[in-house]
């Protein structure tokens, strides 16, 4: 009787299996669902089928079956593959939202790189570069937005029994969970809900026609994101980070959870790369040096921008002018303008 092996020896030998295009191997970005070592010494592998294409089909069955029976002798190889949800499909929702050329997820591994900032100033240096822009907080545990445009008691209007108008400052479209609660009031929802949230935000706000959509998501890779790539097509996503090890390392689950549904990625930001001092205008590396530019490059895509840690970034967003808006020759400012515009380059016609 054959020798029955170890699941585990299994997996680590299906880690050195890349997916077709991609840096990343199958058991890292999560296709590998499960793995039984048979008593006759047989091997069933359980993949998460993320693409219906031949080509590519046939060329992962054959890495698969060369490192099993090469590396570990096994000579019975069952490959058997469960589609993923219709709606991650070959991409990201196949339905693109109505009335909106280009929606784009601004997203992080973690909390605390300052995502929240970069999305607004962001949205906000699209519009000055000509563009009609709308900004969805899908953060709904943790609302930024109606703070940082100073919107005050503003609140959606009602369109009909189910639709609402989103509320607009300096030029943006904006919808945002802050809209709906008092300042200091938690949102203590389980998951459904914000799901359901999200779903709301996207269908039943009446963006009208505009040309880019911006999604404020929160951190991680959870119910909102998911929610977000099945609802609607993406054209892309922007990854923020600090520097440091331990936010690139969340950053780099960020990125992979994107490209296992097959979201294009734009690039990475770099927010707080250095410390300027406000006095003597020298710079200190306080989170690290380099991290954006190290994670661009293992994931093959560009760094967007680096943007300085300064005292008027944080000052404007806690008085409800991003600081594109409120010192706009500011070099972070400057900046987001660079950003923006290699965004637009990179988003279709």
């Amino acid at each position: 009787m054959a020798k029955q092996i170890e699941t585990d020896v299994i997996r680590a030998a299906l880690g050195r299996v890349r997916y077709p295009g991609y840096a990343s191997d199958i058991v890292t970005l999560g296709m590998v669902e499960d793995v039984f070592s048979n008593p006759d010494g047989s091997v069933t592998v359980m993949l998460r089928q993320a693409t219906e294409k031949e080509e590519v089909l046939k060329q992962l069955g054959a890495q698969i079956h060369h490192v099993l029976s090469h590396e570990l002798g096994l000579e019975r190889i069952e490959l058997k593959a469960r589609r993923l949800e219709p709606e991650l499909g070959e991409k990201t929702g196949r339905v693109r939202l109505e009335g909106t050329r280009h929606v784009v997820a601004v997203a992080s591994g973690k909390g605390g790189v300052g995502k929240s900032t970069v999305a607004t100033n962001l949205a906000v240096a699209l519009h000055q570069l000509g563009l009609s822009v709308g900004l969805l907080d899908a953060d709904i545990y943790g609302p930024s937005t109606g703070m940082m445009f100073a919107t005050g008691e503003a609140r959606p209007k009602a369109a009909d029994k189910t639709r609402f108008y989103p509320v607009e400052k300096y030029g943006i479209k904006l919808i945002s969970m802050a809209f709906f609660l008092s300042d200091k009031a938690p949102v203590i929802w389980r998951g459904p809900m914000v799901m359901s949230a999200v779903r709301q935000f996207l269908k039943e706000t009446v963006w009208g026609t505009q040309d880019l959509l911006v999604v404020d998501l929160p951190p991680g890779t959870g119910d909102a994101q998911l929610t977000l790539t099945q609802q609607v097509a993406l054209d892309g996503v922007v990854i923020v980070t600090t520097p440091q090890d331990v936010a690139v390392l969340d950053a780099v689950r960020a990125v992979r959870m994107f490209r296992q549904v097959h979201c294009p990625l734009l690039g990475i930001v770099e927010n707080m790369s250095v410390f300027v001092c406000p006095d003597c205008g020298e710079e200190e590396e306080i989170f690290g040096r380099g991290g954006g530019e190290r994670l661009a490059a293992e994931e093959n895509t560009r760094l967007l921008g680096r943007i300085a840690l300064y005292g008027e970034v944080r000052e404007s967003g806690d008085a409800g002018i991003p600081l594109v808006l409120a010192h706009p020759e500011h070099p972070a400012s400057r900046t987001f303008m660079e950003i923006a515009r290699q965004l637009v380059g990179q988003l279709p016609d």
